[in-house]
């Protein structure tokens, strides 16, 4: 019996193993984790590659799209797709398709951990026990329970941050495009009116040009020296720069990122500031979320190709 040709597909960022094993059993996969070796690959197989799998990071552009004349579908392994160009897409006719959903509880499982670990200081006074210390590390530190928490970007994620801190008993505030009728915690026009009210800013928005550097230098100094930051959107919804110079001047008490500008290496302005904790954009990694990544990438994909619904497009 002859067996089927699966279909050819480009996976373009870099990926673990076992990922790459799972999408080769339903697809010809070629993986080119290397931004600047995407031409070459195209070159080579272009004519034969019916969907490409990326990530908000990596995404793909338009002109590459133009030079894959079978491609159907560019899918966004989680939740993010802010470097890919949807414009393009569109305007060629392919579907662009994202895992809507599929991190939310690891992300905002992170969200508070980060938020817990800078205002409760856990990392350094780790450190400085390890390193002899004891008295000179012992200092007061706020409380997370009964606080004002303010959350810029109430998507899914969001909102699971939220009910997370109802937990602790925190007030929770908001700032998002629009006002979302529905949610019961208080809408906040303006970013630098929502740092003005709260005791901790949580970013979960999404990246790209709408929100690029939200966070600045006036939002920072509204949130004050006793506020807190955590990011777990993006990382270019930071001004960086800002960042810095606010944390060394002692602006506000502390951040913690999982997302930085100029990922994966860690701006050299943020390597020797006070009252930073920061990781390597692992807010989404965890089992259960690489395997929804993965079946929404496969599930998407064939729908696709068989013209089927798709699962979950990129909102217009």
């Amino acid at each position: 019996m002859k067996q089927a040709i699966k279909p050819e597909v480009i996976v373009s960022f870099p990926v673990e193993a076992f990922a790459l094993q799972a999408l080769s059993e339903h697809y010809t996969v070629h993986h080119v984790p290397v931004i600047a070796e995407r031409q070459a690959l195209v070159d080579r197989v272009g004519d034969r590659i019916v969907a490409v799998i990326t990530n908000g990071s990596s995404g793909w552009p338009g002109e590459l799209m133009r030079q894959l004349p079978q491609l159907k579908i560019v899918a966004a392994f989680g939740a993010g797709y802010e470097n890919i160009d949807v414009v393009s897409a569109r305007e060629l006719g392919i579907a662009v398709v994202h895992g809507r959903g599929t991190n939310t509880i690891s992300v905002a499982d992170h969200a508070l951990a980060l938020l817990f670990a800078i205002v409760r200081d856990i990392v350094q006074s780790e450190q400085g026990l390890r390193q002899g210390g004891w008295k000179g590390i012992r200092s007061p530190r706020p409380d997370i329970s009964g606080r004002r928490l303010g959350i810029f970007g109430m998507g899914a994620i969001g909102r699971a941050i939220a009910k997370r801190a109802e937990a602790f008993d925190m007030q929770i505030f908001y700032h998002n495009r629009k006002e979302d009728a529905a949610s019961p915690y208080c809408y906040v026009p303006s970013l630098v009116s929502l740092a003005q009210q709260v005791d901790f800013l949580v970013c979960a928005a999404p990246g790209g040009a709408a929100t690029f550097h939200f966070v600045n230098a006036e939002v920072l100094h509204a949130l004050g020296p006793a506020g807190y930051l955590v990011n777990v959107g993006r990382g270019s919804v930071v001004d960086t720069q800002a960042l810095a110079k606010c944390l060394s001047d002692k602006v506000i008490a502390g951040a913690a990122l999982d997302v930085f500008e100029g990922e994966p290496k860690l701006p050299d302005m943020l390597k020797d500031v006070p009252n930073l904790i920061v990781t390597p954009h692992i807010a989404g990694f965890s089992p259960d979320s690489f395997a929804a990544y993965l079946k929404s990438v496969i599930d998407n994909i064939d729908a696709c190709l068989t013209g089927a619904p798709l699962i979950s497009e990129i909102p217009q």
